[in-house]
């Protein structure tokens, strides 16, 4: 099927299913400790053995020698396998840096060597017994010292953008804004590690991953190892948290693969902790100067947002500047983004890449401008809002809300009660009030799925879409309830699994609104095979409560089945219609802090996100999505930070000891408001991704905050004690 004109009434409209709050229904499983995550598979015919990853001692240079006589003399030990052992291996379409194979060391961690053995903790201790030597050659680990040798990227991708003359409208402007941001490096930091169990039947593979991409994976696998494709088959049907960090084939797969066939049974490996950290992937810090130029009475006339990162070479940049193409509006505008060569881990997707550091600096600064200006924030924010791209005026938004989220917030906020900087006090605490706008793209991928209706009048779905803790297996149920008129207890999710129809995976925000189309594609396949079978009009046929009816006749659902059953399988596939309407989500973000007066301290008091994300396929799910990421935003505010060895290069604080991520205390109270839309340009379905959308602008939110508490701006993320410690004596 392929959408290319906007949605109609469909069977999804009906919302008896679709839109409601059903609990998840996988959530006995995750409970109950019997969902099985990738390391925790086990199967009593196999005799795993357990792999250790051995990562390179130095950032940049070659491996020369590699002496495992010590580790394959170790109790339990039944073989090492090294990156020399198997020579130079092709790198995965998706992969910047290499993953094994070859002398060659991109950066620190890198694997090198992977030891085999009878025990996790056998293998684990002859790992140790590994002896490399090396050829290091010096490496660029500092982004700020290496901005002058940054090159523009690949114009065909990631072209820089002019609208009007920016430069003499910025010089105009009575009113201007000029300043740098800093956000850092930053881990996933997800719970479960990259793990994987590998398992060889002759020249076949089976892998149990953690991986948000199967199909991406299972290509780039068999790419890897120099197999052919069919010969691998992937399975990923629970996965403890991605935020991207496991859109792309890792290590711990190739490692097992490898182990796996040296030594002639299924091997476990799963990554510590600071291999996830420096050995796979993370957001990359960017440093971004953001020029504003406006009227006395608030509208922008020049807008400029230029952004610096950095990555391995043949990486490509933090994409920070995208969003401040589309947000507000302005007739004179300027993005450009330039890319830095750093020897550091792989810089790669991370929740919300691009806008989520974008919006960390640009919704600073609008409220640096707005301040210049002495109009309210939320109230310049509304003067410059737009229903074009500014950028194409002629292709208008399918459909933007931005002036209600940022009314309703307001007003269910309380920002009325707002008061001047550093001019409310309870006690020791400052107290402030931030918020800053939310924009996320709604992108879409092709998505298929099959949908199988048995004898007993069940419906299961198989695709190999992945839940990475988002609600997907519920979403699923619900589309196909929907369409074919059952309860949700009637039907079954089949999902991570290679050898059902390649779905569009979790990521980009687009894996709920691609999947369950995928599914409502599949499903009207089913139904016209249903209709077909009973000799019905499939025009005007009508699937509720089990049945199947047209004009007076009904019929149970169940009947059509038949002995044999019916399948209907199909794959949506997405027109033009981004070209002709700009397809976007908007939300605001409101946050409580309060500032230790005497030490800094910031706490965060509330927070309250108002969504416009087309319609919401299940409001506990995507609420669910949104707190979470809201959590992540309060840590990139506050707390998270790789801090970079620039001597040595690597991430110093590898583990969740170092790298600090919110926990309970940090969060006291959340509150997620959904505005009632559909929007007939995204999709069958009329949904959009919102998972993102919770993150982006909330760290600027409490920036702002801040701000308002104390007085003292901090434009450095994260925005620690030592930052604000200079501004708070006077204010005391």
């Amino acid at each position: 099927m392929k959408f290319d004109t906007p949605a109609t009434t469909n069977p999804i409209d009906q919302m008896k299913v679709v839109g409601q709050p059903i609990h998840r229904v996988d959530g006995e499983l995750k409970t109950t400790g019997r969902a099985k995550y990738a390391y925790e598979w086990h199967d009593q015919s196999l005799n795993y053995a357990y792999g250790y990853p051995v990562g390179s001692a130095i950032a940049k240079g070659h491996v020369v020698a590699i002496d495992t006589s010590a580790a394959l003399a170790a109790p339990g030990v039944l073989d090492v396998v090294t990156t020399l052992d198997v020579g130079d291996l092709k790198k995965g379409k998706f992969n910047t840096a290499k993953l094994f194979g070859g002398s060659e060391i991109q950066h620190y961690h890198q694997a090198i060597a992977v030891v085999v053995a009878e025990t996790f903790e056998q293998a684990r201790s002859a790992a140790a017994l590994v002896k490399a030597d090396y050829a290091a050659t010096p490496g660029t680990y500092d982004l700020a010292a290496e901005i002058g040798n940054a090159e523009k990227p690949d114009e065909s991708t990631e072209p820089d953008t002019a609208v009007g003359d920016f430069a003499s409208a910025f010089a105009a402007a009575p009113v201007t804004v000029d300043e740098r941001y800093h956000t850092p490096d930053q881990s996933h930091a997800m719970m479960e590690p990259h793990a994987s169990i590998a398992a060889w039947k002759g020249d076949e593979l089976t892998v149990w991953t953690s991986s948000q991409m199967i199909d991406w994976w299972r290509s780039d696998l068999a790419r890897t190892l120099g197999i052919d494709k069919d010969k691998v088959h992937l399975m990923s049907p629970f996965i403890g948290g991605g935020f991207g960090g496991k859109l792309f084939l890792r290590a711990d797969a190739v490692l097992a693969a490898f182990g796996a066939k040296a030594a002639g049974r299924p091997v476990k490996v799963a990554l510590p902790r600071p291999f996830m950290m420096n050995n796979t992937t993370h957001r990359p810090a960017t440093i971004q100067r953001i020029r504003i130029g406006a009227e006395r009475d608030g509208r922008i006339t020049a807008i400029g947002h230029e952004s610096w990162s950095g990555d391995l070479p043949g990486g490509g940049p933090e994409t920070a500047v995208m969003q401040t193409r589309l947000l507000y509006a302005g007739a004179n505008r300027m993005t450009a983004m330039r890319l830095a060569t750093l020897d550091l881990p792989e810089g790669n997707a991370m929740r919300a890449p691009g806008e989520a550091p974008g919006l960390m600096a640009l919704e600073i600064a609008i409220d640096e401008i707005a301040e210049k200006l002495g109009m309210d924030p939320i109230q310049f924010r509304i003067v410059n809002d737009t229903d074009v791209d500014p950028e194409h005026p002629e292709r208008p938004f399918s459909q933007r809300d931005l002036v209600g989220c940022l009314e309703r917030g307001a007003e269910r906020f309380g920002w009325d009660r707002r008061q001047p900087p550093g001019m409310r006090r309870e006690g020791n605490w400052l107290i402030g009030l931030g918020v800053a706008a939310a924009f996320r793209n709604n992108l879409v991928e092709p998505s298929g799925a099959r949908v199988r209706l048995a004898q007993d009048g069940t419906i299961t779905v198989e695709t190999d879409m992945t839940d990475i803790g988002t609600g997907s297996y519920t979403i699923i149920a619900q589309t196909a309830a929907e369409m074919m008129g059952v309860a949700v207890d009637k039907v079954s999710v089949q999902l991570g699994d290679s050898r059902f129809p390649v779905s569009s995976g979790s990521g980009g925000q687009f894996g709920a609104n691609s999947a369950t189309s995928g599914v409502y594609a599949a499903c009207v396949k089913l139904r016209e095979a249903v209709a077909a079978r009973l000799g019905f009009n499939s025009s005007d046929i009508v699937f509720e409560n089990g049945q199947v009816r047209s004009g007076n006749r009904a019929v149970p659902l169940a009947e059509a089945a038949g002995a044999e059953g019916l399948v209907g399988e199909d794959q949506m596939e997405w027109g033009d219609l981004t070209k002709t309407h700009q397809q976007s989500t908007f939300g605001a973000h409101f946050v409580e802090v309060g500032v230790d007066v005497a030490t800094g301290e910031t706490r965060i008091r509330r927070m309250l996100a108002v969504c416009a994300a087309g319609r919401i396929l299940n409001p506990i799910t995507a609420r669910s999505q949104v707190i979470g990421a809201m959590t992540m935003g309060a840590g990139g505010a506050l707390s998270e930070e790789l801090a970079v060895d620039i001597r040595h290069g690597f991430f110093v604080n590898h583990d969740l000891a170092g790298y600090e991520v919110p926990v309970h205390a940090d969060i006291p109270h959340q509150e997620v408001i959904f505005l009632d839309e559909a929007d007939p340009y995204s999709s069958p379905m009329k949904a959009k991704g919102v998972g993102e959308l919770g993150l982006c602008g909330v760290s600027a939110a409490i920036a702002n905050a801040i701000y308002n508490a104390t007085g003292v701006r901090v434009r450095h993320y994260p925005i620690t004690m030592d930052k604000l410690l200079k501004g708070l004596p006077e204010l005391a």
